[in-house]
């Protein structure tokens, strides 16, 4: 912080005020009254959020410059720090939310029991900033107290910068420290000279300016004055303070508007402007923006989220002692259902539900039939880029959790007996291959269908993405559908599993919206391309009931079926999107969701030197799903 122009002055958000010497004190910035984010008021977990200790630590400044001032809440653990993290407000036609947290000595020793006098130490106050930070993602300022000796401090600074905490505040008070807002203690100021050599050895042992050490001035509460303030903050700037924080225990803030004032011109003088720290806790009335404008750059509200939560279990412990029953109690308490969903455990629940029906899914691949233009092989075990597409199917299909997976073998099975015998997967036959198609080889898996399954067909490779979505989606039956068919080159000999949608699409488009389900209400290969929607992949979910459904249709058919069936010319040669239809004439619902990329068929030499020439770049197996 060598260059006055370097931390935006809140003042400027108002108005650019110049010196008497001509110089502007700050740059002028934006202001923006919250930074936005995806969360809006919804409580999120947010362990679910990726930040590292750099880029946390990173932030404090960057929102400082971005904005001018920051506003900043208590927290004193990891449910405190997750309700300030998602607490936002619409005003004036933006959102406002916190920017950061206070990790406070007096809330986190009150929170244990303990009184504020340097009492917790360094290691449980260590594990309280651990617990806030595992479950928040904006910055945190830390409390120091006074910071203890120099030696301490400086494990204190490279424990904290270590775990991506933004600022460390210490006050220039003696050890052991009494809470500033105790009207009753004696409040015994360090000598400046000491507290200075403080301030340099935290800086001294950091491992990044952006990291920063405020200095704490108790001037005003040990009731010596603002010359006295003046005079320190002059000092540890020169020392290197990376910010100022002006306190006082007085409700008119007309103490701090003047240190504010003055503020300036020391800071031009000497050539830097640390950043300004104001906490409101007892002059209150005075807003986050008023301070803004005089010149402060962060705003922390202190203690008032322990404070409020103490107040509120007195409350409800009284009342249900005096209702003899918990009942009275209900309209002052949060649900249990809320507290679930704001620290994560309904996403905990929703994942094992996911986790379960994973394990219990199989995954059915039809590889039985002849296909001419690969005569020697199965399809499955055509080669791309040195690996069969079973490999890649498999290696997707494990991605995804799935462990079941089923082969139905015909046309030269005797190939995936000695290439997959090491394979954890099960292998069907279908003896009847060149009588039948790929509906009667996917009901020679019958067994594993009970419990849910996924059907891939042999010559799709695909991102591991698309079999999540479908699962995913909860549907009973859901094929994975693609879009943009009709922009992919096809041999022009090459009948395609077409779609239309019950909701026809206007236009064929990409979009900002994510991946839709619609649904689907007509399938097959005799569909014209100029009135089609979507192009069937090849990958299909059912759910335990879509399974039963599918199930019963085909014993059903397996009785009645007499002549044609659908597109085939009997039930035996007919393929799984002539069942498919013929759920829905039965008034099933079968969803497509909609896909655009991921995924790509062999058909022929052609589509092998596609493939061939996106995978061979990149890792095996890697295609890009939306």
């Amino acid at each position: 912080m060598n260059d006055i122009s370097e931390i935006p002055n809140p003042t400027d958000l108002y108005a650019p005020v110049a010196g008497e010497d001509g110089v502007v004190d700050q740059v002028t910035v934006n202001h923006h009254d919250a930074v936005p984010g995806p969360k809006g008021s919804e409580q999120v977990m947010v362990i679910e959020t990726k930040v590292t200790p750099g880029r946390r630590l990173r932030a404090l400044m960057e929102c400082i410059n971005d904005k001018g001032f920051v506003r900043i809440l208590e927290t004193h653990s990891g449910l405190s720090g997750i309700i300030a993290e998602n607490a936002t407000v619409e005003r004036d036609g933006s959102t406002l939310e916190y920017d950061g947290f206070w990790e406070s000595s007096l809330t986190d020793s009150a929170t244990k029991g303990y009184p504020d006098a340097s009492i917790v130490g360094n290691d449980s106050r260590i594990h309280t900033i651990d617990e806030i930070l595992n479950v928040t993602s904006k910055p945190i300022i830390v409390d120091g107290d006074t910071g203890g000796d120099p030696a301490q401090f400086r494990y204190l600074v490279r424990h904290l910068e270590r775990l991506g905490v933004s600022a460390v505040i210490i006050e220039d008070k003696v050890y052991p420290k009494r809470n500033s807002l105790d009207a009753s203690a004696s409040q015994s100021l360090e000598d400046p000279e000491v507290f200075a050599s403080k301030i340099q050895a935290g800086r001294e042992v950091r491992l990044s300016d952006d990291f920063l050490v405020i200095a704490r001035l108790e001037s005003l509460i040990a009731g010596v004055g603002l010359q006295d303030a003046l005079d320190r903050a002059e000092q540890y700037i020169i020392a290197g303070a990376d910010g100022i924080m002006i306190h006082t225990s007085k409700r008119d803030p007309e103490e701090i508007l003047a240190f504010a004032e003055a503020y300036g011109p020391l800071c031009r003088r000497l050539g830097k402007r640390p950043v300004l720290v104001s906490v409101p806790t007892m002059y209150n009335s005075i807003s986050d923006t008023e301070l803004a404008a005089a010149g402060f750059n962060i705003v922390i509200h202190a203690n008032h989220m322990l404070r409020a939560s103490h107040r509120a279990m007195k409350e409800v412990a009284q009342q249900i002692l005096e209702s003899d029953r918990s009942m009275e109690a209900d309209p002052f308490i949060t649900s249990t259902a809320e507290i679930f969903a704001t620290v994560g455990f309904d996403l905990v629940t929703e994942r094992d539900r996911k986790a379960s029906l994973v394990q219990r899914l199989s995954v059915i691949i039809p590889a039985a039939g002849r296909d001419p233009a690969f005569p020697d092989t199965p399809k499955s075990l055509i080669q791309v880029a040195g690996r069969h597409i079973l490999d890649y199917q498999l290696e997707a299909v494990r991605r995804t959790g799935i462990n079941k997976i089923v082969v139905v073998r015909g046309h030269e099975g005797q190939q995936f007996g000695t290439r997959y015998a090491d394979e954890e997967i099960t292998l069907c036959e279908n003896p009847r291959y060149e009588e039948t198609f790929d509906l009667y080889s996917l009901f020679q898996a019958e067994q594993h269908m009970q419990r849910g399954f996924v059907l891939i067909y042999s010559d799709i490779l695909f991102n591991h993405e698309i079999v999540q979505k479908l699962v995913d989606t909860g549907e009973d039956i859901v094929l994975a559908m693609d879009g943009f068919y009709q922009y992919h080159m096809h041999e022009i000999d090459k009948r395609l599993d077409l779609a239309i949608s019950a909701n026809r699409r206007e236009v064929h488009h990409r979009s900002l919206q994510p991946a839709a389900l619609t649904e689907i209400s007509r399938l097959g290969k005799d569909i014209d391309r100029e009135v089609a929607d979507y192009e069937f992949v090849g990958i299909a979910y059912f759910s335990e009931q879509g399974a039963k459904t599918l199930l019963d249709a085909y014993k059903d058919c397996q009785q009645t079926a007499r002549g044609a069936f659908h597109e085939a010319g009997s039930f035996n040669m007919a393929s799984v999107t002539d069942l498919l239809q013929e759920l829905i004439n039965r008034d099933v619902t079968v969803h497509g969701l909609e896909i655009h990329k991921g995924w790509l068929e062999i058909h022929n030499q052609h589509d092998i030197a596609v493939a061939e020439s996106e995978m061979l770049p990149m890792a095996p197996a890697v295609l890009v799903a939306d």
